[in-house]
């Protein structure tokens, strides 16, 4: 009898300590976002198509500040400016000398910075799963809980406890992976960083 209440609780103790590996991921991820209200860092994105080929690859700067405002600025090979703030979106293309504007909600699809921006509760819209890990590298995976979502998933990539990547797979079949640094954590970011005015001569469309 002592035999089988030791290997019980054997037992037992693995599985708690199974559950606590398991879950350290998503509770990094949870202090992550609590903990972040700013955050600046480099940034390179790469497109991959339906056949695991990359086919477009993009560098810049990145700034975010809870709640809700961010700012993409790409810098190469093109030169392109999301900023989020007051719940709208502007995306600002220079060399098609045009502007779009989308409220915040319709554009949850078209940026994964809104997953970090403290707008979206991430509990109550997605399903958040440990995914593993790659070198230093763990990744959580948050599957949107809606039927009308753009994505069908977002893997965030922490290394120490820190931000490190994302991925968003996309309903056409589109991956999007972005690796970040330099990243700064509640660095100071000036305000305006977070407004934008459309220059003169550029065309506006507004959804």
């Amino acid at each position: 009898m002592k035999k089988i209440r030791w290997l019980m609780a054997t037992l037992l103790s693995v599985n708690s300590l199974i559950a606590l590996a398991e879950d350290a991921p998503v509770k990094q991820l949870k202090a992550f976002l609590s903990s972040a209200k700013s955050i600046t860092a480099n940034f390179k994105q790469v497109l991959i198509n339906e056949a695991g080929d990359p086919f477009q690859s993009s560098t810049g700067l990145f700034y975010l500040q809870r709640p809700g405002k961010f700012r993409w600025d790409y810098t190469k090979p093109f030169q392109q400016q999301i900023i989020s703030t007051s719940g709208k979106v502007w995306f600002y293309d220079t060399d098609l000398e045009q502007v779009t504007i989308k409220k915040l909600d319709e554009s949850v699809g078209s940026t994964p910075a809104l997953l970090l921006s403290g707008d979206v509760p991430l509990e109550n819209n997605y399903t958040i799963e440990q995914q593993g890990s790659e070198g230093s590298m763990i990744w959580v995976k948050l599957v949107p809980k809606g039927q009308d979502s753009t994505f069908k998933y977002v893997l965030i990539g922490l290394e120490k406890g820190v931000l490190s990547g994302m991925q968003l797979n996309d309903n056409f079949g589109q991956l999007t992976r972005i690796y970040f640094s330099n990243l700064k954590v509640n660095a100071p970011i000036e305000s305006n960083l977070f407004e934008f005015n459309a220059p003169k001569g550029v065309d506006v469309f507004s959804e």
